[in-house]
């Protein structure tokens, strides 16, 4: 449901909804989806190992908030990046970030490891930016050409995308546990055939990228004329980071946008290595979180499925914060450490539930950035990164410093918080909406 009917709704990319020769929308987003599986397999399966694998001087830890703290400041110039790049070729140049990141851990240091977590900022910023800008524009084009709603469609896609992008968490993480089932984890020779295998499944990723149709059409016509003097450039480029937070829907939203990378973050850094690996051991992480990728995915398609306007928005946003609301009061007041069939399945349950309320912020946040800012998808999507990848460092880089039960408190905190923003903002939606329909 699209709240600001009374606003022009001016296409970001130029040609995407114009009429033009017919073609199979739903191929690209397979092909789309298929990609960030392969990418995000490998990124996403190293990246629960870094503050184990990588423990020395907390290596991994700090490696991993540098590079949220890089995204957070590219994504404030993504927008304009991937105008001028277009959202395909975007797509395709972000990959070579994740690709640098593991290869650097395969010789783990300060030299090598800063170094491509700095460059896997910028990467990530422009390959997401890309991603929604892409996904939204392809269904929107899908929507017009078969005559179907509008918001269904942006439902529907966004629910494939994630849900078997959401599946790297359980393919990547069970590679992991085979390959370091009989080791603790640091073994040179066990982690060294993983990253190697990573990198080859990374480079599949990223050639098939290179089969997507260009939704940009001829392109850019939004861009700044060679003709414009410097300062206009600027002015353009500053007007791009600044507009959104113009608007009060995106300061309502921001909150939940936070919450969303605190959370992934939190099962990232928090969860992994004071609750599932005193249990369970390194080895025994991959398969947690092959459970969270497995639900995340399933929860993931299925929300998707179900999303058809700001009203089923609301709902499943609300269920998916009551759910991770239990998991997180259960782990603060009651949770111990016992051992047996009943532990295995308390944790893993535990998992599931983190994965459950993962999918929904995924789906839901991107079907509603879509559906209420398409008059500037690009700069709305750098701010769902900006927000997220900023708190998402937040974590990494208060975990050495902060116990379990602190992060807890804090992530309740920013969950009531940001639900509390959000409700107010669907409020404030259907009423304008409500006003522009009367």
């Amino acid at each position: 449901m699209d709240p600001v009917e009374s606003q022009e709704a001016v296409p970001l990319v130029s040609g995407d909804l114009t009429v033009g020769r017919p073609r199979n929308r739903s191929r690209d987003v397979h092909i789309l989806s298929c990609a960030f599986l392969l990418i995000l397999l490998a990124y996403g399966a190293a990246q629960n190992l870094e503050s184990t694998v990588n423990s020395e001087g907390d290596l991994g830890t700090y490696s991993l908030g540098i590079l949220y703290l890089s995204l957070t400041f590219f994504s404030l110039v993504a927008s304009p990046v991937v105008q001028k790049l277009g959202s395909k070729n975007a797509l395709v140049l972000g990959t070579t970030g994740y690709w640098l990141f593991i290869a650097a851990n395969l010789k783990p240091s300060w030299y090598t490891m800063v170094p491509a977590s700095l460059y896997l900022g910028f990467a990530a910023s422009i390959i997401w930016v890309g991603q929604g800008t892409y996904l939204t524009s392809t269904a929107r084009c899908h929507a017009e050409d078969n005559s179907l709603h509008e918001g269904t469609v942006i439902g529907n896609f966004n629910g494939e995308f994630w849900g078997i992008v959401a599946s790297y968490q359980c393919i990547g993480n069970l590679i992991s546990l085979a390959l370091l089932k009989n080791g603790k984890g640091g073994s040179t020779s066990g982690t060294t055939l993983l990253f190697i295998i990573f990198l080859v499944i990374m480079t599949l990723g990223t050639m098939l990228m290179g089969f997507l149709h260009k939704m940009d059409g001829k392109g850019e016509e939004g861009l700044p004329k060679s003709s414009e003097s410097f300062f206009s450039s600027m002015f353009s480029f500053f007007k791009k980071v600044i507009a959104p937070l113009l608007d009060r829907r995106m300061l309502l939203i921001i909150p939940l946008v936070s919450y969303s990378g605190l959370q992934q973050a939190f099962v990232w850094a928090e969860f992994t290595k004071y609750v599932v690996t005193p249990a369970l051991g390194v080895s025994g992480v991959g398969g947690a979180m092959a459970v969270y990728g497995a639900f995340d995915a399933a929860c993931s398609m299925t929300a998707g499925r179900f999303t058809t306007g700001l009203p089923s928005i609301t709902l499943i946003v609300s269920g998916g914060a009551l759910i991770q609301a239990i998991v997180l009061l259960s782990l603060l007041l009651n949770y111990r450490l016992t051992s047996g069939v009943l532990g295995l399945v308390y944790l893993l349950l535990m998992s599931a539930m983190c994965g459950i309320g993962d999918g929904v912020f995924n789906t839901q946040l991107n079907a509603l950035f879509g559906m209420l800012f398409r008059h500037d998808m690009e700069g709305a999507f750098a701010q769902l990164k900006v927000w997220q990848s900023a708190s998402t460092a937040l974590v990494f880089f208060l975990s050495p410093y902060i116990t379990l039960q602190a992060m807890l408190v804090l992530m309740l905190a920013a969950l009531f918080l940001s639900i509390a923003g959000f409700l107010f903002l669907t409020l404030r939606v259907e009423k304008a909406f409500s006003s522009s329909g009367s």
